[in-house]
């Protein structure tokens, strides 16, 4: 609990002093992925179902796992989020990554990067912010390092349906609002 609300106060903290990436912050509670959200993830296309299935957890390790990934999403927008457990701007924006998961992943794979982490505390940053992606643990920063970042955390890359990697966004998503505007134009629209 405690570490729950450290967090908690870490994230308002650096969201009220513009820390996380975007100037303004919209306040909101985590949502809990609604019926319909489930049901259009069932119609989704098998890659997508099955990138879905490794929700919460680290689900391989490494840049050959990313690319492993990626090569089975091809033909379907990416979206890769590198994070960590000990980032603060990346548990603040987790709410709103779970979210555009809810809302687009039967149209999107979402995937996350744990950069350079613990993995005992990146499982247990998962179980307590679940963001509805499956991350790949990347303990020496490789990965990460060959989608191009490694920069600055966290960082959110968006992958085109060939593979190539269309967009890069470094630093946090304060609002739900740049996020979606990033999604319809880097992921929704990708080529």
């Amino acid at each position: 609990m405690k570490r729950v609300c450290l967090s908690l106060v870490l994230a308002l903290a650096l969201a009220a002093c513009g820390e996380s990436g975007d100037g303004d912050v919209t306040p909101r509670a985590t949502s809990v992925p609604s019926k319909a959200a489930g049901a259009r993830l069932a119609e989704a296309p098998a890659a997508l179902r099955t990138n879905a299935a490794d929700a919460n957890t680290l689900a391989g390790v490494g840049a050959e796992a990313l690319q492993a990934r990626v090569t089975k999403l091809r033909g379907h927008p990416i979206v890769v989020n590198q994070w960590a457990s000990w980032c603060a701007p990346c548990r603040a924006e987790f709410p709103l990554l779970a979210d555009a998961v809810a809302e687009h992943g039967d149209k999107i794979a979402f995937l996350g990067l744990d950069f350079m982490d613990d993995r005992d505390a990146a499982n247990g940053f998962l179980r307590e912010s679940p963001p509805g992606f499956a991350s790949i643990y990347d303990p020496s920063g490789d990965a990460t390092r060959e989608l191009g970042g490694g920069r600055g955390i966290p960082t959110t890359f968006f992958i085109a349906r060939d593979g190539t990697l269309k967009y890069q966004k470094i630093g946090g998503y304060a609002s739900a609002q740049k996020l979606e505007a990033d999604i319809r134009t880097h992921a929704l629209d990708a080529g």
